[in-house]
């Protein structure tokens, strides 16, 4: 009998092994470059993509010329907000969805600000942060209760600029009547 138990706990022990190698082998291989040679490069994996990396690094760094001090910076080109604190930290940043009119670069400050409406498209809104009129366009950051985020209407001369929920409450919580907005190219 002893000796039988004995070689249930080898086996047993045996398959465990096999099991745990056969994960590693897995995950090495999922992991492994397509190209093998390619690894063997120093900095080959940094260096293979430098357009995508630079553009990355663009999109995520404050833009230059956005002014000093606490504020809310949104680049055009980059479809992205940031929220600036005081200490020129970037306290979030994210993409948005613009509207079908885009607002002049320029320097403008938080005019006003509704919990909850019904946007120019006939969606409800939340955390509506409003910067500037230019005519009958209203420019401001929002979030459709239902989440969506649609694609500029084109036939419609909108200012709504949307956020994702989450990112629309961060923007409400960051800018209060007055707060300065920077847009930029």
């Amino acid at each position: 009998m002893a000796r039988n138990s004995s070689g249930t706990i080898v086996a047993g022990l045996t398959a465990g092994a096999i099991i745990v190698v056969g994960i590693l082998a897995y995950h090495a291989s999922a992991n492994a470059p397509i190209n093998p040679n390619q690894a063997a490069r120093p900095g080959a994996s940094d260096s293979a993509k430098p357009k995508d990396k630079a553009k990355k690094e663009k999109s995520t760094a404050i833009p230059a010329s956005s002014g000093t001090g606490r504020r809310v910076v949104y680049a055009l080109s980059d479809k992205r907000v940031w929220l600036v604190g005081a200490n020129e930290q970037a306290i979030r940043t994210y993409p948005i969805y613009p509207s079908s009119v885009s607002p002049a670069p320029g320097t403008y400050n938080v005019t006003s600000r509704s919990a909850s409406v019904t946007g120019s498209d006939g969606v409800s809104i939340e955390h509506v942060v409003r910067f500037h009129t230019e005519g009958d366009i209203v420019f401001g950051f929002s979030a459709a209760v239902d989440g969506s985020t649609p694609d500029p209407d084109s036939s419609r001369r909108t200012g709504g600029i949307r956020e994702k929920r989450a990112d629309g409450a961060a923007m409400w919580t960051f800018a209060s009547t007055g707060t300065e907005v920077v847009v930029v190219r």
